[in-house]
């Protein structure tokens, strides 16, 4: 079943609860949920013509059967550019945009300021491209990108599932150099994640404020947010804890899943006081800069690869890093720290940044 509306329609969403300057998910500390709840929309852009927003739900065998009762049929928002309905022999790219933590797909448009930032883009040049947005939020707010059996399977959701039923029900080139990842936060991550162990499906990639690139030290836990975690008996229990704890729940559903520990279905980084280095092994072993080396020869096919920051988010030292590490290898990017914090700007980096670069490195051409 598919919905469309206009421009109006999606504008309503601009708050969410949001990662806050130098958040890394899976922090033991408590953590207030005063997340920024709005971000700066660029100036429209005179003569944009309108966009077409479809919302449809995408049936993913990848998700199927997880422990925590995640559904298999996921939200996804799917924007048509301008011309799909009046040239319709026409193909086009598709880039992939994904959400941070604690928001779904409806908050991220909300934030990015869809429809007007993809209106303003072409208008200002872009190429007129399919934009894609799944909904990944889970009952502790966020997969992670992650393969998971308590969560499900959001990696191949994301690189398998929604891409075959893209090309399948829409008019895109199917192929790896017309598809593009993008993500922002727990989406950049996500996008890092994706992006290298799937450089066969996605021909360039863009990280925007990536999360959790780097392991976990244990000094970042203590002993009351562990008493606090202790005492969750159920899922409604998790519902009830503060933002930062059921980000550090979203981490181990995700990194450190146990199918012998119902209700729900994972281990902790800290148990009875002390910290479990075993539990760290396995969620430093999803850390970016961790396994970056193994996936340095897939990062070599993308056409281009390009990464942001705010000069104000505290996320820019591990983005740094990945940046060095690209560099360390000779791997072709781009980096870009700019005036900024985590949120404020980053529906007009979608306008003015994103798209047009996936608008200069997609082929917009059939073979």
């Amino acid at each position: 079943m598919i919905a469309r509306d206009t421009r109006a329609g999606a504008r309503a969403l601009r708050s969410c609860a949001r990662l806050v300057a130098i958040v890394v998910l899976g922090l033991a500390a408590p953590m207030r949920a005063e997340a920024q709840v709005s971000t700066n929309a660029p100036p429209p852009v005179a003569g944009a013509k309108p966009v077409t927003i479809e919302r449809i739900k995408v049936h993913s065998v990848a998700i199927e059967g997880n422990l925590e009762g995640e559904s298999a049929d996921r939200d996804v928002i799917v924007v048509l550019p301008p011309g799909y309905k009046s040239h319709p022999e026409r193909r086009y790219p598709v880039v992939y945009a994904l959400h941070g933590y604690s928001i779904g797909a409806e908050q991220w448009i909300g934030e990015i300021h869809v429809p007007q930032t993809i209106e303003g883009a072409f208008a200002r040049g872009a190429a007129e491209m399919i934009v894609v947005l799944p909904d990944s939020k889970t009952v502790h707010n966020g997969s992670m990108y992650s393969s998971s059996q308590t969560t499900g399977d959001f990696e191949s959701f994301i690189a398998r599932d929604l891409v075959g039923y893209v090309d399948g029900h829409y008019r895109t080139l199917p192929r790896r150099e017309s598809r593009g990842l993008v993500g922002h936060s727990m989406g950049g991550y996500g996008a890092s994640r994706i992006g290298m162990r799937h450089a066969d499906v996605f021909g360039a990639l863009y990280m925007m404020s990536p999360c959790c690139l780097s392991p976990r030290d244990p000094g970042q836990f203590n002993a009351e947010a562990a008493t606090a975690l202790a005492q969750v008996k159920t899922l409604e229990d998790a519902q009830k804890l503060p933002w930062g704890l059921r980000a550090q729940l979203a981490t181990a559903a995700a990194w450190s899943p146990n199918p012998n520990r119902p209700p729900l279905y994972l281990d902790l980084p800290v148990e009875n006081g002390q910290v479990q280095p075993e539990v760290l092994a396995r969620w430093a072993a999803n850390a970016p800069l961790a396994f970056f080396d193994q996936y340095v020869g897939q990062l070599r096919r993308y056409k281009a690869i390009a990464m942001d920051v705010g000069d104000r988010d505290g996320l820019k030292v591990d983005a740094a890093k990945l940046h060095e590490s690209m560099d360390r290898y000779g791997v072709a990017n781009s980096f870009e720290i700019y005036s900024g914090d985590h949120t404020s700007d980053v529906a007009g980096r979608f306008q003015d940044h994103v798209l047009p670069f996936f608008s200069k490195n997609l082929a917009f051409t059939a073979r």
